[in-house]
């Protein structure tokens, strides 16, 4: 079987139908193929359409996916940075806006803010959980439950739940359920969510590990492999790449699921196979890629204090906590004669006689501009 059938799953459904036909005629005694005891259809399938069988079993992988893999992997990697940024908030680092320098925080702070990141995706993603857990079942072939028992959704739902653990129940409206996948495209809404924040993550740490002596070198991150064939001792972010071309195809399924989500017509959505091929791929990739990030990548982060430190001193954008005193046209000239001549702001500062050299040390301190 292949993704690309039937947009309501009948294939998938069928086939899942003759096996357990076939089984279940063994069980009896009888045989497979012709002549078996139970029917595919009279059978397996009575009471049911493949229009709410397919998409149930949808909702049942989508749940599992969300609530058995992706919310641990990122609950782990969310734990392992905030005791990064624990550890290291008295790391006092230059920040940046735009790439350029701009005024302090901590290395713990802005760690911070990748935790925070990922538990608001976290919480994105527990939020489309109640409805992905309505079920299409007992809402046969478009919605009226025709040929259903009544309350058959209800009990099938009910009993779902008791095997899965998950909080499923019948859906409220069944012509929904079958027509509309809104579910699914809010809920990959969530996945896609929390691709960029892994991105931003991602890309902060491996700009901040650039270099080793040429770039930023803030932090070091670990060495899992040689980065070269041809340049011996090259160290590559190699996590951090993989996770942004994970986040990358996540971006691009969230397209798919759009697309496919957008599909519905009248009383049937017929790109289903669609919708759940790309979904379970987006989540693999989130858990799988966050995953190998959190254990290769994010548990070896160290900070270069000397480097940091070194940055911090030859900062410009220190000049701010000079502003509130002289103003922001006498900072300026003091931050642009420091550029133009290659000398310190205290240098520039005293050489301006803008500031006294007691009121420059008293006012410049990066560590009391923290927000704090």
């Amino acid at each position: 079987l292949v993704v690309w059938q039937t947009g309501s799953g009948t294939q998938s459904n069928m086939n899942v139908n003759e096996v357990l036909a076939n089984r279940a005629s063994e069980l009896l005694g009888g045989p497979r193929g012709h002549g078996r005891l139970v029917h595919a259809n009279d059978h397996v399938n009575r009471s049911q359409s493949s229009n709410d069988v397919f998409p149930t079993a949808m909702a049942l992988a989508a749940l599992d996916a969300i609530r058995d893999r992706v919310l641990p992997s990122i609950t782990r990697l969310a734990s392992v940075l905030a005791e990064k940024a624990r550890a290291f908030d008295d790391v006092v680092k230059i920040g940046r806006t735009h790439l350029m320098d701009a005024t302090p925080l901590t290395l713990g702070q802005e760690i911070g803010g990748w935790v925070a990141q990922l538990e608001h995706g976290k919480r994105h993603l527990e939020s489309a959980v109640p409805h992905l857990a309505e079920l299409a079942i007992g809402g046969t072939a478009v919605g009226t439950g025709l040929t259903a028992p009544p309350a058959f959704g209800e009990r099938v739902a009910a009993r779902l739940a008791e095997l899965t653990g998950h909080p499923v129940r019948s859906a409220p409206n069944k012509f929904e359920a079958l027509a509309a996948h809104d579910a699914f495209v809010f809920a990959h809404g969530a996945l896609k969510t929390l691709a960029v924040a892994l991105a931003k993550i991602a890309n902060d740490v491996r700009w901040m590990a650039s270099g080793p002596r040429s770039g930023l070198g803030e932090i070091t991150i670990p060495a899992n492999e040689p980065g070269s064939s041809i340049m011996p001792g090259k160290v590559n972010p190699t996590q951090s790449e993989a996770l942004l071309m994970a986040s990358a195809r996540v971006l691009g399924n969230d397209v798919s699921v759009n697309v496919a989500g957008a599909s519905g017509n009248f009383e049937l959505n017929v790109q289903k196979p669609l919708v759940i091929h790309a979904f379970l791929e987006s989540a693999r990739l989130i858990a799988d890629g966050a995953s190998s990030f959190c254990d290769h990548c994010a548990v070896g982060i160290a900070p270069n204090r000397q480097r940091i430190a070194e940055l911090v001193e030859r900062s410009l954008m220190l000049v701010t906590a000079l502003t509130p005193h002289i103003g922001y046209d006498a900072a300026a000239r003091i931050a642009k004669k420091a550029h133009a001549e290659g000398t310190t702001l205290r240098e520039a500062a005293l050489a301006l006689g803008l500031v006294s050299p007691e009121d420059f040390d008293r006012w410049v301190r990066p560590e009391l501009m923290l927000g704090r």
